[in-house]
């Protein structure tokens, strides 16, 4: 998930929030409480209006209601950023476009190696793809000056291009069986939501009510109904005029939506979704096939995939790299961009519907995320200080 220029202090405290959230949920699924966890899990939810009824788990709204503004905010970011941000360029894009191929190709490719021939494991292949960048973020934060600006531009940006890449995947490769009418009703919600960008209506009102409608509709057709709010995103207008006054609705709505996303449905979705029973049954999964592909594809398949990436088109001359970083920082970033939290889980909870497997899927993101975090902190921690200690110098070559 990307973060807001100017807002540091937020994302340390939304960083902060989301492991707490993960803290507490394994902390209770590992004493007697856990059986109020599990039943809060399944507590049925029902919204009834007429005939037309919709019941559901609290877990499934959690993952298919409330993540919605997860992706609504995705969308408003990754418009802002194409239209007039880091994306509005192709030189802007170069170095962290080539960093995001390689960061989610290395991964799937060191998962599908170690699970060619099952089936029901290969649906696995996307989790280690994911960059959680709100705790990525935080731990570069943490780091303070260790770390340039300009490396923490390049995992924002990176980001964006992992965001876009978790999105396609989800509609492309997590979507069941499709209901039509459902679909056509989905396509009136579209429709509706163009027009309304066509037209240039500034009410956010308008949007929910459409919104609302299309998220109705993709969740009966068999797609992610989070994927709604992708096209919410998408159909807010950057830029209107009001009463001679010339503002930004996006803005406006990405600047609202953050805090609730970043401190209320980023750990809302680590307390529902972190929940892991620690034993020696559960750790001897960890030597499963689609866990060690996770393991090894957030650590291993993450720094190989970014770094070498980077490294390549550097050399090539087709990207260039972040000013003021040595090529030990960058791996340390690389490094950090393996912590998967968020979207891992989210599509580890599309891909294996058997809970053993999607038990031994979380821990595996959890551990693979941890290893990542404490490798990145441990190269980026000696190589910051070397750098503020040293007198300004010529760009260092690769060793």
């Amino acid at each position: 998930m990307l973060i807001m220029k100017g807002w540091s202090r937020s994302q340390h405290v939304a960083g902060l929030a989301t492991i707490a959230a993960m803290l507490v949920a394994v902390v209770l699924d590992n004493s007697p409480a856990r059986e109020w966890y599990d039943a809060v899990h399944h507590l049925p939810v029902s919204v009834r209006v007429g005939d037309f009824a919709i019941d559901k788990p609290l877990i499934l709204w959690i993952n298919e209601g409330l993540m919605v503004f997860f992706f609504l905010l995705i969308a408003l970011e990754l418009k802002r950023e194409i239209l007039e941000g880091q994306l509005s360029s192709p030189k802007a894009i170069a170095t962290p476009g080539f960093a995001a191929l390689g960061g989610m190709a290395a991964p799937a490719l060191i998962y599908v190696a170690f699970n060619a021939g099952d089936p029901l494991a290969m649906r696995g292949w996307a989790i280690p793809t994911a960059t959680d960048t709100v705790l990525a973020l935080t731990v570069l934060t943490l780091l303070g000056g260790r770390v340039p600006a300009s490396l923490k531009v390049f995992l924002t940006a990176l980001a964006i291009f992992d965001d876009l890449g978790a999105i396609l995947v989800v509609a492309l490769f997590y979507t069941e069986r499709l209901a039509t009418p459902s679909l056509v009703l989905a396509a009136f919600g579209i429709a509706a939501l163009i027009g309304l960008n066509a037209f240039n209506v500034t009410r956010t009102a308008a949007y929910v009510v459409a919104g609302v409608f299309l998220w109705l509709a993709v969740l009966e057709s068999g797609v992610h109904a989070t994927l709604a709010g992708v096209v919410i995103g998408l159909a807010i207008p950057m830029k209107a005029t009001q009463d001679g006054r010339r503002f930004s609705p996006l803005r406006d709505i990405e600047h609202q939506l953050y805090p609730w996303v970043a401190l209320g449905v980023v750990p809302a979705f680590a307390f529902f979704n972190s929940g892991i029973v620690l034993s020696l049954s559960s750790a001897s999964g960890l030597g499963s096939p689609s866990s060690l592909g996770i393991v090894l594809g957030l650590f291993g398949g993450k720094q190989l995939g970014i770094f070498g990436a980077t490294w390549l088109a550097v050399r090539l001359g087709v990207a260039k790299r972040p000013e003021g970083a040595s090529w030990r920082q960058l791996y340390g970033v690389a490094l950090v961009a393996g912590i998967g939290f968020t979207m891992s889980l989210f599509i580890a909870g599309l891909a294996f519907a058997d809970p053993a497997m999607f038990r031994d899927a979380r821990l595996s993101v959890i551990v693979g995320s941890v290893l990542s975090a404490a490798a990145g902190t441990a190269v980026l921690l000696p190589a910051g200080r070397k750098r503020a200690k040293a007198a300004p110098r010529a760009a260092e070559p690769f060793p």
